[in-house]
């Protein structure tokens, strides 16, 4: 069965186009599963499942999607990052999704280009949930990028839905935190860095802002660990570099000294079977349209 998958932009614009096909392939298969205890902990909050018909915005590779499918819930993803989607398209064609044989296939799922396209054909019910995976509080301009997002998708919505924003929790309970600092620091040290650009801190209210902005009640939140664990410290540099967060970096150094830097900065999570480990913590928050 084909996924819902529908173009959209990412929250921080970024016009880094470093080993773009790898990169998206370095998610899929390294960095986007430390998410999943995330996706699952909303999807279990919200009970999420057969009448459920979700739109996801930042929808990377599909894994949040391909979860949520796989409770029954009808999906559609958005994204602009071309690769991502390619291989989010790749893991739907593979058979997720497939119906039993025998069984008269159910239509959960539409291909389009753009937002505008995405909303529900005649007869049908409109999205009663909205979700925003892609953790934002991390890269200056994610959570100015989220709302205008979160504006045009809305109106695709029913009246009450639900709204689940996620960003990454405080750096106190992030080890990976120092390790993003690292992106701060090598843009910073060039002329030539964009102003705004690359990884900062994150705020307590990034969320409960973003809402604000996008004329949302907050109803609840909720926080989740996701550890980051690596088979050695190559995977961990190459997932941690597909994130986006050192695109800033790489632009104003090169990725050789990014990789160079961030497998220094993570000497401290390498344990002595060779794979890396970092605790962290995740946070969402679910609103009301």
């Amino acid at each position: 069965m084909t996924p819902t998958l529908v173009r959209h932009h990412r929250y921080a614009d970024s016009t880094a186009t470093v080993d773009a096909g790898t990169r998206a392939r370095d998610w899929a298969e390294i960095q986007e599963r430390m998410l999943a205890p995330l996706y699952e902990a909303v999807f279990e909050r919200l009970e999420v499942g057969a009448g459920t018909r979700m739109l996801s915005l930042g929808c990377g590779s599909g894994l949040a999607l391909l979860i949520a499918a796989s409770r029954g819930a009808h999906v559609t993803g958005c994204d602009t990052d071309r690769e991502r989607l390619a291989l989010a398209r790749e893991r739907f064609a593979s058979g997720a999704g497939q119906e039993p044989a025998g069984t008269a296939p159910r239509v959960r799922a539409r291909l389009v280009d753009d937002v505008p396209s995405a909303a529900a054909p005649a007869g049908e019910a409109p999205y009663d949930l909205l979700t925003a995976f892609d953790p934002i509080g991390c890269a200056a301009g994610d959570c100015d990028g989220l709302a205008p997002a979160l504006t045009s998708a809305v109106p695709l919505a029913a009246r009450g839905a639900t709204v689940v924003l996620t960003g990454w929790g405080p750096p106190e309970r992030c080890a990976t935190a120092p390790v993003l600092r690292v992106a701060a620091r090598l843009a910073e040290s060039s002329r030539t860095a964009r102003s705004g650009s690359g990884w900062r801190p994150p705020l307590r209210d990034d969320l409960e802002e973003v809402a604000a902005r996008a004329g949302l009640k907050p109803d609840g939140s909720g926080r989740v660990s996701c550890p980051f664990g690596y088979a050695d410290l190559d995977s961990a540099v190459r997932g941690l570099l597909s994130t986006g967060l050192f695109d800033a970096a790489i632009r104003a150094t090169d990725r050789s000294q990014a990789e160079k830097e961030v497998a220094e900065a993570l000497h401290p999570h390498l344990r002595p079977d060779g794979t890396v480990w970092m605790p962290n913590v995740f946070r969402y928050l679910v609103c009301v349209t």
